[in-house]
């Protein structure tokens, strides 16, 4: 068996999943979460409200714990096994029993954000819930691929608490529930939005991975049912599967073109006597980042080079919204501070980066110094005759060339000149003590 052959067959030995799963036992298990009723209704609104005040005052540790709490795994796993197995029935009862759990989630954080006395001043964790990344949508098609192997593993073990943790269904349905106790619809969108992507690349997963691991069917009373289920479950896959596939790609655009306004703003934030005090990214209706610059107004030929310096970075000028409508005189005295700091620290990035620059050149030299003491030292000790040395780097160009060739020059005095080996002997051992090549003595007789 060649090698190539005995590793794939290690590889297929170590990944097998047979004697590690037992689909009956997933089935079961999802088919009984997918209900919500009993203490489940309870549980989710306790966790609900403990993600809202967790969201309110800023605190990772207990949005962490309002995930474990939460049951609403049970559902979206449901319709992945739905979609995976033909079950129409166990589709319609989970996307019935998800529908209520969302309503009860949005009511109940909708309630205690209306009547919460404590103050939202700085709600970066509820911000963060109100615009998807392409990093959402790995984590929920991540996670759900390591929920539903978790449900079909023999040894239960820690993964589906880390899976909760990961996808972060909770947060963003407190946060739509903020965002209509504030009347912000742009919140609410978002965070539902953020909400459902989680929602459809878990069920995406779930749905993969019942296939490969051939999940049994649904039993059919007659083979018309089993054909028009089938029909229908196809196209809602279908329905699943294409939007998933437009939002990642989109996300990834959004993604990339954020990555490039925050590189682009960074090496342009000083315009001569104008200088970048802030900036807006946009996606609605195209990608659009709005540059607001404060100083002198820019002339044509500066605003020429920002938009061709904005074009290395992927940003086209329909992209580039300039704003000059903030000179100097108008800003007030928070935002003349903000400029100055954004300023100042644009220049003393600039140094650094200059500083380092010269410390690595002085590095280099220092390790390209030659020890002229030590080498002294080691040379008059074999050769007692020497009595001066001076070693110098420098260039070798041969009469009527223009050509040049780096050489270290080694001029010795000697009280008895050094005959042509020992001559010869003394070069070999200086170009390897160098590390050095061209290495050329001359003789000088006291």
């Amino acid at each position: 068996m060649s090698v190539f052959k005995r590793f794939r067959e290690q590889v297929k030995e170590i990944a097998n999943l047979s004697e590690h799963v037992d689909t009956q036992a997933a089935q079961k298990a999802i088919r009984g979460n997918i209900y919500f009723k009993g203490p489940n209704v309870w549980i989710l609104a306790f966790s609900i409200v403990i993600a809202s005040v967790g969201l309110n005052v800023n605190s990772i540790p207990v949005i962490i714990g309002a995930m474990l709490i939460s049951p609403l795994m049970g559902p979206i796993f449901g319709i992945g096994l739905g979609l995976g197995t033909n079950d129409l029935d166990l589709i319609k009862e989970s996307l019935k029993n998800l529908l209520v759990m969302v309503l009860i989630s949005l009511l109940a954080s909708f309630i205690y954000f209306l009547i919460t006395p404590l103050s939202l001043s700085n709600p970066t964790e509820l911000l963060a819930r109100t615009n998807p990344t392409i990093y959402d949508v790995l984590i929920a098609l991540f996670g759900g691929l390591a929920g539903i192997f978790e449900l079909c593993r023999k040894e239960k073990g820690t993964v589906f608490s880390g899976v909760a943790i990961a996808t972060a269904l909770m947060p963003p349905l407190c946060t739509a529930g903020f965002g209509l106790a504030s009347g912000n619809l742009l919140y609410f969108i978002g965070a539902l939005y953020l909400f459902f992507i989680n929602c459809i690349f878990i069920t995406l997963a779930t749905y993969t991975m019942v296939k490969y691991m051939n999940f049994s069917d649904a039993v059919f009373e007659s083979s018309k049912r089993q054909k028009n289920v089938k029909t229908i479950i196809s196209i809602v896959v279908l329905i699943v599967i294409i939007p998933s596939i437009w939002s990642a790609f989109t996300m990834i655009k959004e993604n990339n073109f954020n990555k490039n306004v925050s590189e682009f703003i960074s090496e342009n934030k000083v315009m001569n006597k104008a200088y970048i005090y802030d900036y807006k990214v946009s996606h609605h209706k195209g990608s659009k980042v709005e540059l607001f610059i404060s100083g002198e107004t820019l002339t044509p030929a500066d605003k020429g080079s920002l938009i061709e310096t904005a074009a290395k970075y992927g940003i086209g000028s329909e992209q580039l919204l300039i704003n000059e409508t903030a000179s100097a005189e108008t800003l007030n005295e928070s935002e003349i501070v903000k400029s100055i700091y954004e300023r100042t620290d644009s220049e003393i990035s600039r140094r650094d980066a200059e500083i380092k620059r010269l410390e690595g050149i002085i590095q280099e030299m220092q390790q390209n110094e030659i020890p002229y003491v030590q080498i002294t030292r080691e040379i008059t000790n074999q050769y007692p005759s020497i009595k001066e040395i001076f070693i110098s780097k420098g260039a070798q160009v041969k009469a009527g060339e223009t050509s040049r060739t780096d050489a270290i020059l080694v001029a010795i005095k000697t009280s008895t000149p050094l005959d042509g080996q020992e001559k010869s002997r003394l070069t070999n051992w200086l170009r390897i003590r160098l590390n050095f090549e061209n290495v050329v003595i001359y003789e000088e007789s006291i």
